[in-house]
């Protein structure tokens, strides 16, 4: 099973793809865990990607592409993945279909996580800013982010509803448990079909 999960930041969608790879045996491939990685190990990626997301920016498509690639490329994914953060724009989407055909590996779902009241999610963020000890996630980044996310990466439901039609709407703005049970609802629904 290879599940794309879409949806602004503070959504629950990092929270539920853990959940779901510990669940399902599947690869969680997150390019903001990636990121913070290379951060933290004092690579050359890190002292690249660190400036851009401590202002908020999305991280060029010349650097995330290639690291995805590669993440794909590991064993582990063999069973399936979750992708989580990727991809965030539509030259991102168009080279991912062209990586997934590639390795003969497409998208099952894409589930959308849709949380209506924006002041949620800020305070969500701002919570998890202080429980992690996240430096990159200050009010004024966590509104850039979210305008960023809505001109940049919400057009990519219709894309992956017109190109692919496996888009589930996923009601995230209710507890971890039970956007869980709808995600396996859906996953349920999906397998039956197939």
């Amino acid at each position: 099973m290879n599940i794309l999960v879409l949806g602004p930041q503070g959504s629950g969608k990092g929270t539920q793809a853990k959940k779901l790879a510990s669940t399902y045996g599947l690869a969680h491939i997150s390019s903001g865990d990636l990121y913070r990685e290379a951060i933290a190990r004092g690579t050359e990626l890190g002292k690249q990607v660190e400036p851009i997301l401590a202002s908020g920016a999305l991280v060029p498509d010349e650097i995330t592409i290639p690291l995805i690639r590669d993440r794909l490329d590991r064993g582990d994914t063999l069973p399936g993945f979750i992708l989580d953060g990727y991809p965030r724009n539509l030259a991102q989407a168009e080279a991912l279909d062209e990586m997934l055909a590639d390795l003969g590996r497409p998208l099952n779902v894409v589930f959308e996580f849709q949380v209506p009241n924006r002041q949620e999610l800020i305070d969500r963020m701002l919570k998890r800013a202080a429980e992690e000890g996240r430096p990159d996630d200050t009010l004024e980044v966590i509104q850039r982010r979210l305008d960023t996310y809505d001109r940049e990466t919400a057009p990519l439901v219709d894309y992956y509803r017109s190109r692919h039609a496996n888009v589930v709407g996923v009601h995230a703005d209710r507890s971890i448990d039970e956007v869980f049970h709808e995600i396996e609802r859906s996953l349920g629904a999906l397998e039956a079909r197939a």
